[in-house]
């Protein structure tokens, strides 16, 4: 995402070619896009760096679902939506199929049945592989899933991140999902600590989410200021010691910490080498209790982001 948009202007294309060879050539071997990142440029920069034999050493994902108008956020889950998506997506990745096909948002106007009914049938047709959902309730996954296998659920999980314990992961791991955790480095404050905000971009989103406020990082501060204590004792990165936690959630879980820098990479890689003992994880996690962050993790007005339900199937009529 950070390479197209959000954090700040695009970065060059060359460069994050050239940093997508490198991460699959040490190793990395499952990417995540989006539509609406760019928008439909990153979607453009995944197929230009997939091609000459790239693509098939990795697991590409991709989304629907977020459409902007006049700088509005509009969430759609229709069936003809879904399927025009998916066929523009194809079209800009260059590509044949999508590995994994993720509904981004949930329209919470439409019933999950309907537009899972249509990802179905892109399956059927190979035109996507495995179909995910992101920031969906526990009710609407297992009302998806009883339609068509979910294969991975996309969340936001990291130290500052928690919520998602309570039902979530639960009911993913009750119905055998796979969890794909976003943003577990909290968008950089993880591994950068208050000082994340001092380099922001104009441009970057960052700047409005409620935990960057400065009455919000002064508090959030200090919870950083205990992972780098446990970092600095484990000869490791704060950021390494965040990424580390978040894979020793278990075999199940995937995260996808995002980078525009060759180093960067190669640092979150490093974190794999990271060991946590029971009684490590324990104080991380009595460090980065529920009560130790203030704000939340969006502004108001996007609260049907996250975890949404949605209508029964007998309120629909199309």
């Amino acid at each position: 995402m950070g390479m197209s948009a959000f954090y700040g202007p695009p970065k060059p294309e060359e460069d994050m070619i050239k940093l997508i060879h490198h991460s699959i050539n040490s190793g990395v071997t499952f990417l995540d896009t989006s539509a609406i990142y760019g928008p439909h440029t990153n979607e453009i920069l995944l197929g230009k760096a997939l091609k000459g034999g790239m693509r098939d050493k990795v697991e590409l994902a991709s989304k629907f679902g977020i459409i902007y108008t006049d700088e509005k956020a509009e969430i759609r889950g229709d069936p003809g939506y879904v399927r025009a998506a998916c066929e523009s997506s194809l079209k800009r990745l260059d590509m044949d199929c999508i590995d994994l096909y993720y509904q981004h948002r949930i329209d919470t106007r439409v019933p999950i049945e309907i537009t899972m009914g249509e990802l179905k049938k892109l399956v059927e047709e190979g035109k996507i592989k495995y179909i995910g959902l992101s920031e969906a309730s526990p009710s609407t996954i297992r009302r998806a899933h009883a339609v068509h296998p979910i294969t991975a659920i996309q969340l936001e999980w990291s130290l500052w991140t928690r919520d998602v314990e309570e039902e979530i992961v639960p009911t993913c791991r009750e119905l055998g999902i796979g969890i794909v955790a976003y943003s577990p480095l909290g968008r950089g404050f993880l591994s950068s600590g208050p000082k994340v905000v001092e380099n922001l971009a104009n441009e970057d989103s960052r700047k409005h989410l409620p935990r960057f406020q400065p009455e919000n990082m002064e508090h959030n501060k200090n919870m950083f200021e205990r992972v780098n204590e446990i970092a600095e004792k484990k000869g490791c990165t704060p950021g390494q010691l965040a990424l580390a936690w978040v894979h020793h959630q278990g075999s199940d879980v995937c995260p996808i910490p995002g980078t525009t820098k060759i180093a960067n990479l190669d640092q979150n890689i490093g974190a794999l080498l990271v060991k946590l003992t029971p009684e490590e994880m324990s104080e991380l996690e009595s460090i980065a209790s529920a009560d130790e962050v203030k704000g939340d993790r969006y502004m108001e007005g996007l609260t049907t982001w996250k975890n949404s339900d949605t209508p029964p199937l007998s309120s629909w009529t199309s």
